[in-house]
């Protein structure tokens, strides 16, 4: 996956919370819907929105792809 083609003139959408980490959903291109995890401990003082700009979040998917935690969003 090109992290380029997910981020590009594309949203996130809060899915769930739990333990600590905020899970995110976003569309990539040809494949689907994702999700990927979004620690509340290295957002600091940020304010979460239920729908942000995929490229503000572009740490966490490519960490997310990196360790395996970006994965398909169950329907």
């Amino acid at each position: 996956m090109n992290i380029k083609d997910i981020v590009k003139d594309n949203t996130v959408r809060f899915v769930r919370y739990r333990q600590g980490i905020a899970y995110y959903g976003v569309n990539v291109p040809a494949e689907g819907n994702y999700i990927f995890p979004v620690p509340l401990e290295d957002i600091g003082d940020a304010t979460l929105e239920l729908e942000d700009k995929a490229i503000l979040f572009m740490r966490y998917i490519r960490r997310a792809i990196r360790e395996g935690s970006f994965v398909p969003l169950a329907s």
